[in-house]
């Protein structure tokens, strides 16, 4: 039996996921944040191909909507660390599914 379809509206929760982690560096960010805290330099040595600009904005896309916590310790020179919120972990189950989906599918292309 076919699954009625479900109307993309302002309150969808899906359109809400892909707003929150939709884009080409949000989820590969979370990713990294994921076994521990980091500084911005350490993030852009982890995903080398972002720019530094691009890298900052993302962050604090991800940290107003909640899911990154910013913590700035106060220092000169300044020294700012990145960690996941609880909201930020919920997100986890989403990237273990993309990277089973992208193994899948390499997988796939060999055969």
């Amino acid at each position: 039996m076919d699954k009625p379809p479900v109307p993309v509206t302002a309150r969808c929760p899906v359109r809400t996921a892909l707003e929150l982690l939709g884009g080409k560096w949000k989820l590969l960010i979370l990713y990294q944040l994921e076994q521990s805290p980091a500084r911005l330099s350490a993030l852009k040595a982890r995903i080398p191909d972002i720019s530094e600009k691009m890298l900052i904005q993302e962050l604090k896309v991800m940290v107003d909507s909640g899911l990154v916590h910013r913590k700035n310790f106060g220092e000169v020179p300044p020294r700012v660390e990145y960690r996941l919120t609880e909201k930020g972990r919920l997100a986890m189950p989403v990237i273990a599914a993309c990277r089973a989906f992208g193994q899948a599918y390499v997988r796939g292309l060999r055969e």
